[in-house]
């Protein structure tokens, strides 16, 4: 535990603290992607999925346990990934007291400086996104029929539908996933960077794999509002 403590107060420790943490928060980020792309399935569809996620692991564990301690694995890896990305900014300015401000430097602000606030707005972005989706408390204008069904069932469908019926939902979420698209870039370009996988021979497909994901996952979010908002995907009664 000592080596432990003693490599995370180390730059390199709390950069693998963000690489490793970044990459869980990744992989959550495209697979939840895919999954809402559900939507365009109907509503069995997108309701079965989220259904099976809130009955995985039964009956072995109780209904929605193993969810939750995903759902505790993505904040711890939230945490740590915020606390080390303070830690950095901080050890990194009090370790330039001076300034210099030629081209290189300019490029390297500009850089942390899209990281440090489009990592802010993200997780704004995801506070709303929960309040939004997961606990219904804001962003609907008006009761929300048909999000339960018959028998007391959540009713994902409805739920994403409802949601960005609101403009200014759909708005807030699109813009957020142009600063999750930046982010996205920058931190899988710099996990593989910090985990030793980048070399001359293969950085030009680390950073097309890097724009991809980013681009993927951007346009996979964004074409849900839109198409909510043009009329392409309706609730649905019952």
């Amino acid at each position: 535990m000592a080596a432990v403590a003693t490599l995370y107060r180390s730059t390199i420790g709390k950069k693998v603290v963000m690489a490793l943490s970044g990459m869980i928060l990744v992989g959550f980020v495209v697979f939840h992607m895919i999954g809402n792309l559900k939507i365009y399935l109907g509503p069995v569809a997108l309701n079965t999925y989220a259904a099976f996620l809130r009955e995985v692991g039964e009956p072995l564990l109780p209904y929605e346990v193993l969810l939750w301690m995903a759902r505790l694995v993505l904040l711890a890896a939230v945490g740590a990934h915020i606390v080390a990305a303070v830690q950095l900014t901080r050890k990194d300015r009090d370790g330039r007291p001076v300034h210099y401000a030629n081209k290189r430097t300019l490029q390297a602000s500009f850089a942390s400086k899209t990281m440090r606030w489009g990592g802010v707005i993200v997780l704004l972005f995801i506070i709303f996104h929960l309040l939004n989706f997961t606990f219904g408390a804001v962003g609907y204008d008006a009761a929300r029929p048909y999000v339960h069904g018959e028998n007391g069932e959540f009713q994902a469908y409805n739920n994403v539908v409802y949601g960005f019926m609101n403009p200014f939902v759909s708005l807030f979420y699109i813009l957020a996933m142009g600063a999750l698209g930046l982010h996205l870039y920058h931190g899988t370009w710099s996990m593989f960077q910090t985990l030793g996988v980048n070399s001359y021979r293969w950085n030009a497909m680390w950073r097309w794999l890097a724009i991809g994901v980013a681009i993927v996952t951007v346009l996979g979010n964004i074409s849900i509002p839109i198409a909510v908002m043009l009329g392409f995907l309706q609730p649905v009664a019952g």
